[in-house]
């Protein structure tokens, strides 16, 4: 069947020239994408921005994730890849409430490094909700990379939020209708630019409900952190959640990017949705990171924001 590539493309928001960055050519394009160069020509045509360098055009790797996942082709890679990530969301909750372990590796990488100094990484945070941090490996002061390692226990416990402020608020974002999309980082941290645009993300969704929840009298944070467990640590991704303490004097934690985007797959995530909203569960390693704040750093002076790359494995 013919996609309605134009369609596909209004339906989206592409990302604004101040946030784009168009570094994947078009081959990258047609394998996301699961199209030839016709298909893309008609993409281009209904707005996909686009850059040509040496003749080639290059995309914003982001436009092409969103339009992938909202093809509804069933063939594209973020169809499958988001379908892979949220498997277990339609399965029995109970795995996701005992105690696991984690091999946690950070890679951090300083591309334009000015020389020998330390680093810093915003350190799993998991002891505040029953979980361990073990075996720490802290990066030594260098120059170009670096790897931070520890063993990781997290732990999950029903806590769903009791505060009907609190709930009337999660509601009501979520009945909004703002659109998931995948934003660059710097972008979600601009978070009314984003629902401005109708769309959402964890980090510009966090940021927002806690302003909201503040608002209400509320003591709330965005935090970020990692979400793991993921196609064998190939799929570990930076990760944003709210942080709000709740009418019982307990920090609960609301995981509303997860709620909605598990909505997607099917009704049959129901308990999942329930378990993101206050309760604590096993995929999620909490950082000390804030919301919008950087999850590395380099002390060397350069003004190119440290890559982060994390692989972070079961051990049981």
């Amino acid at each position: 069947m013919d996609t309605p590539w134009e369609k596909v493309a209004h339906s989206i928001e592409f990302v604004p020239v101040k946030y784009s960055s168009k570094s994947q050519p078009e081959s990258v394009a047609q394998e996301m994408l699961r199209c030839g160069s016709a298909e893309i020509d008609r993409l281009v045509a209904a707005g996909l921005p686009y850059e040509e360098r040496s003749g080639i055009r290059h995309f914003d790797p982001n436009d092409l994730y969103n339009l992938g996942m909202y093809s509804n082709t069933a063939k594209t890679q973020p169809e499958l890849t988001f379908r892979m990530l949220f498997r277990f969301a339609g399965r029995p909750v109970d795995d996701l409430l005992r105690t696991r372990i984690w091999d946690f590796q950070v890679r951090l990488e300083c591309a334009d490094c000015a020389g020998e100094a330390p680093w810093r990484l915003e350190e799993p945070d998991i002891a505040r909700f029953g979980g361990s941090l073990t075996d720490v490996t802290a990066p030594a002061p260098g120059s170009g990379s670096a790897t931070y390692k520890a063993t990781v226990t997290t732990t999950g416990a029903r806590t769903p939020v009791l505060a009907p402020v609190l709930r009337r608020l999660t509601s009501e974002y979520l009945a909004a209708g703002y659109r998931w999309q995948m934003i660059p980082v710097p972008m979600q941290a601009d978070y009314a630019l984003v629902h401005e645009l109708g769309a959402t993300s964890c980090i510009a969704a966090s940021l927002l409900l806690a302003e909201r929840f503040r608002d209400a009298g509320y003591r709330a944070e965005a935090k970020r952190g990692w979400f793991c467990g993921v196609v064998g640590g190939a799929l570990d991704l930076p990760h944003a959640c709210v942080e709000v303490e709740d009418d019982d004097g307990r920090l609960k934690t609301i995981d509303i990017a997860k709620a909605q985007l598990a909505a997607r797959l099917s009704a049959g995530t129901g308990d999942f949705q329930e378990l993101c909203l206050g309760s604590i569960y096993n995929k999620v390693i909490p950082s000390t990171a804030s919301g919008n704040a950087a999850l590395g750093h380099h002390d060397c002076g350069s003004q190119t924001p440290v890559h982060v790359r994390a692989d972070i494995r079961s051990v049981r």
